[in-house]
């Protein structure tokens, strides 16, 4: 793949895209904010447990 067919490429995707309406954007907002609220809450366990099962000095 040369420069050209990248330009050419890279062109037809920026005719063919569009904005995302309000719905959109909401609904990936949401996602987004889900996925990070997941792995925060698997952060926590897994810290929870190595606290709760580290042997007492």
């Amino acid at each position: 793949m040369g420069v050209s067919d990248f330009i050419d490429s890279a062109k037809r995707l920026l005719v063919t895209i569009n904005k995302p309406d309000w719905k959109t954007y909401s609904l990936s907002v949401k996602i987004v904010l889900l996925g990070i609220g997941v792995l925060g809450a698997i952060g926590y366990i897994i810290r929870l447990m190595a606290v709760v099962l580290q042997p007492v000095a």
